[in-house]
Formats: C-alpha cells, structure tokens, sequence
C-alpha cells in the first residue's frame, strides 16, 4: 500500500514537473497547492533530494526544482526509496526478500499470488515516468466524484458509487 509519505512525495513531484525548467518551488506553495502538510513535506524533499531526484538551493531566492528531466524519473524508483518494496509481504519481495516462518515458500498459496501482485505493481510504476503522470494529471476531469478508468487502452470517466 502506498503510504501518505509515498503519495505526497508523488504529488510534490509533479507539481515539480509542471514547472518550466531550471525554475524553483518554493516548499511552502508546493505544500499549499496539493494540501501536504508544510513540515512533513520538508523531510520527504529532503529524501528525494538524497536520492537525486530534486535539487534544492537555500534563502530568499531558494526552492526546489527536478534534478533530471521528468522523463527520466520511474515511479517505481520514487516509490521505492520512499515506501520501501514494491510487495505486499516480504517473500514475495525481490529487493528486500525475508523467508517465512510459518509457512513452506513453494506450495503457499498467499506467497504466489502475492508475488503475481508485486510484478503487476512494477510491471505498470517501473514503466510509468512521472512526465506521463504529470500529463495523465492534465487530463483528469475536474470533479472530484469522476474517477478515471482505463478500459481498452482508452481512459474513461466514471461516477464514484458513495
């Protein structure tokens, strides 16, 4: 599961990649304009930053900027260094495998569907940039009760059932 460090690190990022090149954010507007808490967010930039995602320049005239084009970025990477492995248990992981205790690896049910779920999983954040994120973002509809479904490779509206 993504957690909200995952998920604000992935919004700070995009709003990062609709900047216009060699431009900084301020962590203050980055915060505000995608409702993340200012001091959480400071600590996760500075993780992306140790990570070489995001460069940073300090004072008046400081901010954040991409470290490389967006392009070049994977979600799965982002995801990654700020949630740890992609899998839902730890013997289906492949960076941070720890055996089961409780259990025989090659005739567990749970440990094989969970290792089909982590390839699904990097199957589509390893192959997604954050530049097609951030142009997904730009094509998503403006209510917030219409979720995009992709259906035949083409994205379609539907209403969220409350």
């Amino acid at each position: 599961m993504l957690t909200k460090k995952g998920k604000y690190g992935l919004k700070a990022l995009v709003h990062l990649a609709h900047m216009p090149a060699g431009r900084l954010a301020f962590v203050g507007d980055i915060a505000t304009g995608n409702n993340i808490p200012k001091k959480f967010l400071d600590a996760i930039l500075g993780e992306l930053r140790n990570a070489g995602f995001v460069q940073s320049r300090k004072g008046k005239e400081g901010g954040y900027r991409l470290a490389r084009p967006a392009d070049e970025i994977k979600v799965g990477h982002v995801v990654r260094v700020l949630d740890g492995p992609l899998a839902p248990i730890p013997c289906a992981s492949r960076t941070q495998y720890q055996r089961c205790e409780d259990c025989n690896e090659a005739t567990c049910q749970v440990r094989h569907l969970m290792l089909e779920v982590r390839q699904a999983i990097a199957e589509v954040l390893d192959q997604r940039s954050l530049a097609e994120m951030r142009d997904i973002a730009d094509d998503l509809p403006v209510a917030r009760d219409d979720l995009p479904v992709v259906r035949n490779g083409l994205s379609v509206a539907v209403k969220a059932q409350a």
